[in-house]
Parts: C-alpha cells; structure tokens; sequence
C-alpha cells in the first residue's frame, strides 16, 4: 500500500502490518511478512499514530503497534503508569485527568502513540522548566532483531540510543512512564504580543520561570515588524484559583468540536498573499486578547486538534515541516536570518512555533539550550529551494534538526549538523540492528 507521514510527503509502497500480540510481532522481526514471495527477517520500522511528519515511520516494511494499546498498571502514589507502545496520550489524558494527573510533558498534538513519543523523545512547551518526554520514563521494554523483549532503564545503552532513536533500536512494546498531579483541567494562560523578534525574545527571557511557554511567529513580516509574535505562558491553574462555577467540576473543560477537512484543498488557497493576510489578522487578534485568562487543557495544548485532517489544507501534494534548534549562544543571529531568508522569497508559513528550550544533554534528543522555531511549508518549488538555505543558515549558527519532522533533508547536512548519529550508526552495526530497523528516512540520511 502507499505509506506517508503527516505531511503527505513522501510517499512509498510498502507492507503494513499489524500484530496483535507480542507472539505475532517477533515472527514479523525474525520471519518478516508473509506477501507471498519468499519470506525472510527483511529490514522494518514501527509505527504509531503516522503522526511523525515525513519519512521517519514508513519503509518497505512498517509494523503497525495500534493493537498494542493496554494501560497494565497505575501507582497513584508515584504516578508511574505502565502501558503498551500503542496507547494514545490522548487516551491517557481521557483516563487520567478525571484522576488528577496529567502528562509531564507533551507535543502539540494528542494523536501521538507513546512508542512515537519516546523514539521521537517529544517536548513541549515545558521543555526550558521540565526537559523532554524521556525525562520522565522510568524502562522501555524492545524487542530487539532476535524477538526478544529487553527492559531496559535509565543509563544502560539500550535506553539512551532508544530516547530520540527513531525507532531504529527495535520496536517498543511497553513503557512506565510518570505522571504529574493536577488540581485542575484548566490552564492561566498568560499572553504577550510582541511586536518584533526582539521583543518576543525579551519576553521569553523575561518569563522563564513559567512552567509552559511557546509563541506563534508571524514569519511573513518584514522591515521594523519582522519575528512580531504572541507569546503565551501557562500554568496549571488550581481548585482554588477557578471561578465559584467551576470548582465543583475542576476537570471539566470545553473539549475540541471543530470541523473536519473533508477533501484535499486546492494548491492556490495556501499562497504568500493568503499567508501574510491571516498572519496579520491572527496577530491583531492576539493582540486585543487579555493579558490573563483561564482556558481549557486542550485549546492550551493542542489548538491544532481542534481541526480534524487539518493537513489536507495543504492540498495532494501535502506539505514539509521545517523545525530547526539554534543554541543560545547565536539564537538571536540564526532566527533573524532564517526569517530574513522566508520573508525575502516570500515562501512564508502560518503554522509557525517558537519555543525556548533549557539544557538537555542526551544521545540523540533533538533539544539543546536555545530556540526551537517550528515552520510547515506547502510542497511547492518555491519552498523546496529554500529549504537549502534554511539548512545553511542552522548550520553556520550551530543549529540542528528535528528527525520527527524531516521529511528532505540530506545525509551530508545530518553530518555536519549532529555527528552523534555517527556514534549510533557505529553501535547498531555492533548489535546486529543495521538493516533490520530501517525506515526511508534512515535510508535516505545513510543512517
């Protein structure tokens, strides 16, 4: 069947599977498909919810792990939660926060699996206060090119090469992951308009004790208004602090209605006169919005969801998402040009996400102390040749990018850009995994 990511690019034949026991999964490791032809252990990757944006979950071979969805055992004393790779964190949200706990931390969106979520080691907009996903996983259990399953635990091998691994260390059956108490579901939401890119940066700065804290960037702007955002901090708001109305029902919240896309716009909708028209009435809007408000968990953590299949707003020919990090040293440098460089072509994104990171020092998680700007751009010729800058620019600034969102860039780029996948590459030859986990972005990134 054809395969794609969120983006809708690329897309590839391959063989689907989907066990539904950890009995079937290891025949499909060991023995691969049975398609007929002559059957053998060929290379395959695992995947979750198809919500990793390019090629990172597609192959010859993907085995599917949504039957893998059980949540085993809770301990409401620590909030460790164990649960198969399959299980949504939506699904542990609907079960839990009716409890009083919530994810420690999570990415834009709720569809994704917690396999996804720890080979992708996600972050948030908590990432500066709380670190990543994997901060808070106490053992993986992965099935490795034998069939059988290891635990493994903070600090062994098997751990910190699976965190931000892309899946290439095996398949992930099972987790324990730890939760954080909640008094509420809602939100103090905090929002800041800035009017330039130093602006926001000084809000930033200027707000780092928040628990959450992300903007949206206006990267069509130009001249004296170029990187102009709405900065929005939250913290989990308590009993206390909700109106008389809601304190009887604390984690009850207006939960996402929104439409649906129905079918695959049409390629002119998104072009650069539409882009800067909605950027300049988003922001305006942003800045008429009081300055303190209480909203509800899901418009706080994933306003996207509201908009089921929202990626068919891109058209057929889907769409790339470009997320770089910059360090701390020259964040201020790489951003203003990377938005210097959109803004000159002219190939400008709506869907545009600044975030501070804090510190992280892992094997292969994306963060590091800086920024973290996040652009989707529609699949055109226009935004295909300026990718090539983009990547310079991250790269002349010390900068690196996010594999969960790739679905273009090049090997020699991942070289010079994060030699620590050299490293990995070097391990898994030495466990007999080259070959064996293998999805078209390995492939394509030499991997």
């Amino acid at each position: 069947m054809q395969l794609e990511g969120w983006g809708r690019y690329p897309r590839t034949e391959g063989t689907l599977s989907a066990p539904r026991d950890t009995a079937a999964l290891a025949a499909l490791v060991t023995e691969g498909p049975a398609t007929g032809s002559a059957k053998g252990p060929g290379p395959l990757i695992a995947r979750g919810m198809g919500r990793a944006y390019g090629d990172a979950a597609i192959g010859r071979h993907a085995v599917s792990t949504r039957h893998f969805n059980r949540m085993i055992a809770f301990d409401d004393q620590t909030g460790q939660l164990t649960a198969e790779s399959g299980v949504t964190l939506g699904e542990i949200i609907d079960a839990f926060l009716p409890r009083g706990w919530f994810l420690s931390v999570t990415p834009g969106t709720q569809f994704v699996s917690l396999g996804g979520a720890i080979a992708a080691d996600v972050h948030g907009k908590n990432h500066h206060s709380e670190g990543s996903f994997g901060t808070f996983v106490d053992w993986i259990e992965v099935m490795g090119p034998d069939g059988r399953v290891t635990r493994t635990l903070p600090g062994e091998d098997l751990f910190e090469w699976t965190l931000g691994g892309m899946g290439l260390t095996g398949v992930i059956v099972r987790c324990a992951i730890r939760l954080k108490r909640v008094e509420s579901g809602w939100i103090r939401q905090q929002t800041i308009a800035a009017p330039n890119l130093d602006a926001a940066l000084a809000a930033f700065e200027r707000t780092y004790a928040a628990t959450y804290s992300m903007a949206w960037i206006d990267c069509a702007a130009s001249g004296a208004t170029m990187g102009r955002s709405i900065v929005m901090n939250g913290e989990h708001a308590s009993r206390a602090e909700l109106p008389a109305a809601h304190r009887g029902t604390p984690f009850v919240t207006p939960r996402h209605k929104g439409p649906r896309v129905p079918v695959d716009l049409p390629g002119f909708v998104l072009n650069p006169w539409s882009i800067r028209a909605f950027n300049a009435l988003y922001y305006q809007k942003g800045a008429h919005t009081p300055p303190s408000s209480l909203v509800g968990w899901e418009p706080f953590f994933y306003p996207l969801d509201a908009i089921r299949d929202w990626n068919r707003i891109y058209g057929r020919k889907g769409f790339m998402q470009f997320q770089c990090v910059v360090p701390l040293e020259s964040h201020a440098e790489g951003l203003r040009a990377i938005l210097e460089a959109i803004s000159r072509t002219g190939a400008g994104s709506f869907l545009a996400v600044l975030k501070r990171f804090g510190a992280q020092n892992s094997r292969l998680s994306f963060p590091m102390e800086g920024y973290t700007l996040a652009l989707d751009f529609p699949m055109t010729q226009r935004s295909l040749a300026l990718m090539p800058e983009l990547d310079r620019i991250t790269a002349d600034h010390g900068g690196r990018f996010y594999l969960a969102k790739d679905s273009r860039m090049s090997a020699d780029t991942l070289r010079r850009t994060d030699p620590r996948w050299q490293d990995f590459s070097a391990w898994r030859s030495t466990q007999g995994m080259t070959g064996r986990f293998t999805s078209a972005q390995s492939e394509r990134l030499g991997l």
